[in-house]
Formats: structure tokens, sequence, C-alpha cells
């Protein structure tokens, strides 16, 4: 532990970080997660639906720097290849 008090202070800071960068990827993993098994069942409407707000957290995630802005990219060009799948 640290006994400086800005080091104790930077503790507490990375520590607060960590959850809030922690929340952002679990909702961004989990909308993914949501989109490819809409994808798999074939209901073209609910997997649109899903793609949506999949999309939408890979940019908030991209946005809030937990993910790069090429991963971000790649993993919304994925989605969309899967989504032109679905019939």
């Amino acid at each position: 532990m640290p006994n400086i008090k800005s080091a104790i202070k930077r503790v507490d800071v990375i520590k607060k970080k960590t959850l809030q960068n922690n929340m952002v990827k679990s909702a961004y993993k989990t909308a993914v997660k949501s989109f490819e098994a809409a994808a798999q069942e074939g209901d073209k409407a609910k997997a649109e639906a899903a793609f949506k707000n999949a999309v939408k957290k890979v940019d908030q995630a991209c946005s809030k720097g937990v993910i790069k802005a090429n991963t971000a990219s790649r993993k919304k060009s994925s989605l969309a290849k899967k989504l032109n799948e679905v019939k």
C-alpha cells in the first residue's frame, strides 16, 4: 500500500475507473452476445434491433477508451456481416 497521500488517492481513482470500464465492457459484450443469439435464431426483425443496440454499445466502449477504434470497427463489420446472413 502506498504511504503518500496522492498515491493513496490514485489507487482509489484507479479502482473506480476500473469498475466503470468493466461495466462498459460487460454491457458491450452482453449486447454482442444477444445479437449473435438473435442472429442464430434467424429472426430478422429481432436481429436488426439487437444489431442496433450492439453497434451502439460498441461505439460507447470505443468512445470511453475501453476498446480501440480499429477493434470497434472490426467488430461492427463482423456484426453487419452476420446480420446480412440472417434470412
